[in-house]
């Protein structure tokens, strides 16, 4: 028997990974990854109706799921390899995290620093042995580890912080929003002596640092 809820997926998938390329987002690895994790399984029950718009969704504590087009953009600049060991900042729903992991990550260490959101991502990607969620603050001096290969941040910052720097490996890369002249532009620090290239505008909000007061 034919299962016509399992082909309406997979259509809305196919049609939401056209509208991305139509943005002008080519990377292969990247859209299959998006065609299969489904973004309405990571956002509130009162916004899956847009999970599949290309649009910020709203999350608990005043948080955001970044547009899709973004996450795409982000993710084709890092160039997430096989087995890389991956830190993000601002885990956030645990959408993105999920697609590091596959997109082939070895290991994805991601911070969070709202207790709640934290604790909901990690269920949800419970199943991810490759996947570890915690309470953390990225802006602070001394991360949890370092070494390693891609470091992600789901935020804007002035300049890049030099402890960011030293937890990248010899030829790691990093992406990251970058604000300069009133305006934030999508980041690459190809390795840790390099400097920062700025690309295109995006829309990302500031990175706050410190824990949330507010679980």
């Amino acid at each position: 028997m034919i299962d016509l809820g399992s082909l309406e997926t997979a259509a809305g998938n196919a049609a939401f990974v056209m509208a991305l390329r139509g943005r002008g987002l080519r990377d292969t690895a990247v859209l299959r990854a998006m065609e299969q994790v489904p973004r309405e399984a990571f956002a509130p029950p009162p916004h899956r109706e847009h999970a599949r718009r290309d649009i910020a969704l709203p999350l608990p504590c005043g948080a955001s799921m970044t547009a899709p087009s973004t996450v795409a953009l982000m993710l084709a600049l890092l160039r997430v390899g096989s087995g890389q060991r991956v830190l993000e900042i601002g885990t956030g729903s645990g959408y993105v995290t999920a697609l590091l992991a596959r997109l082939g990550a070895g290991a994805v260490l991601s911070l969070e620093r709202y207790a709640s959101l934290a604790a909901d991502a990690a269920m949800r990607l419970a199943a991810l042995s490759e996947v570890h969620v915690v309470r953390a603050d990225g802006l602070a001096p001394k991360l949890p580890d370092g070494g390693f290969d891609r470091i992600l941040v789901h935020g804007s910052v002035n300049a890049i912080p030099p402890h960011w720097r030293a937890a990248l490996e010899p030829g790691g890369r990093l992406v990251t929003g970058l604000r300069g002249d009133g305006v934030c532009r999508v980041a690459v620090l190809a390795s840790p002596e390099a400097e920062a290239e700025a690309g295109v505008p995006i829309r990302l909000a500031a990175l706050v640092p410190e824990l949330a007061q507010i679980l």
